[in-house]
């Protein structure tokens, strides 16, 4: 931890420390339920709590089990869900499903994503990948924008995000971080002009409705942008039986996109049953929180609807769409992921969108 020096791969070249200095202080300002105090301590925390959670788990792990089994089996998920987890979601990218979207919304990516994305010959050549400017290095939980280059010609004319986030209302706090809110301008090869927007919400879903009003703020308040076309692909973090006051009910977001004249992918209504997270974690991990027993997963897993894409209501109308958590353009209910060969924890949704006014058509992916 102190004595150790890792070899990490950053933008300004190879960078050498110790794991300790890679660490990042808890904010209150993204965990409102921590105090200043805890604030002010959870580095060392974080230090003294990582070493005794490990000795913890191995001691589990060698009590049920014997090294030579679960630590074949460590690897094998270790192997496939981080060491490969970038490799496999570029190549599923690359796939004849998806490399023909014209707008590709990403979440929670690091920055060995965008490096290694912008290094392969079919994703470099297809698209402009676009990344936020107030980029997080270290947390790897930005939200990034593919857009084709053939529909877009230009790229991204403009990065608008800060005035996004100059528009929340005013002494509201927004758990939001760096990175998590991205929001360009574009302009299609019709000379169609839009706003495109990537967002990662908080865990309880508490940013979605701000960080949307103040797009919409944003928008209406900029005549230059007054005429743009929102196309806005998130992770809402919605739930279907939402803790009242503490977490984001996905019924009543519903009714907050609709307020804006937006609808969805899933309409203006959408199921709450219809799920695109489906997981559950054991109690071999830090978020004990989260954690559940086998025999609970179904209860006390994160299975919700937390997925979106909207857009004008009076702009677009969806053609089709699917969902998908095995990157074969196939959804199976009731399959807990990320699996071995799907690295992400959230389901993707794709919709192609049809003009309400015209024969053309944009396909997005979120």
């Amino acid at each position: 931890m102190f004595d150790t020096h890792l070899e990490i791969e950053t933008k300004n070249g190879v960078q050498t420390n110790p794991p300790y200095k890679l660490l990042q202080p808890i904010k209150k300002s993204k965990y409102p339920d921590i105090t200043e105090e805890e604030e002010k301590v959870s580095l060392p925390l974080q230090t003294m709590c990582g070493a005794i959670f490990d000795a913890i788990l191995v001691h589990i792990m060698n009590t049920v089990s014997t090294p030579d089994e679960w630590q074949t089996l460590k690897k094998t998920i270790v192997e496939n869900l981080n060491k490969k987890k970038v490799s496999r979601t570029l190549d599923i990218l690359e796939s004849e499903t998806y490399a023909n979207s014209d707008i590709i919304a990403l979440q929670e990516v690091s920055e060995s994503l965008i490096d290694q994305a912008k290094g392969r010959k079919i994703l470099d050549e297809l698209f402009w990948i676009v990344s936020p400017a107030d980029m997080d290095a270290v947390r790897d939980q930005n939200s990034i924008i593919f857009l084709r280059k053939a529909t877009f010609p230009n790229g991204a004319n403009s990065e608008v995000t800060s005035m996004v986030e100059a528009s929340f209302e005013e002494g509201i706090k927004v758990p939001i971080a760096r990175g998590d809110i991205l929001v360009i301008t574009a302009t299609d090869r019709d000379g169609v002009d839009f706003v495109i927007a990537s967002f990662h919400g908080d865990t309880n879903g508490l940013a979605t409705k701000p960080v949307l009003s103040a797009i919409m703020k944003t928008i209406s308040s900029n005549e230059s942008l007054s005429e743009h076309k929102l196309v806005f692909g998130l992770d809402a973090n919605t739930y279907e039986k939402a803790k009242p006051g503490k977490q984001q009910d996905v019924s009543d977001w519903a009714i907050h996109y609709g307020s804006h004249g937006l609808t969805s992918c899933w309409g203006d209504v959408p199921d709450p049953k219809n799920y695109t997270t489906y997981n559950s974690r054991t109690y071999l991990q830090p978020q004990l929180n989260k954690a559940c027993k086998m025999s609970d997963k179904r209860a006390n897993g994160d299975i919700n609807p937390k997925d979106f894409i909207l857009f004008g209501k009076r702009d677009f109308e969806v053609e089709s769409m699917w969902k998908d958590n095995t990157g074969e353009k196939i959804y199976i209910e009731d399959m807990a992921f990320p699996t071995l060969k799907f690295p992400s924890d959230h389901g993707i949704l794709a919709a192609i969108l049809r003009p309400v006014t015209s024969t053309g058509e944009v396909s997005c992916e979120a």
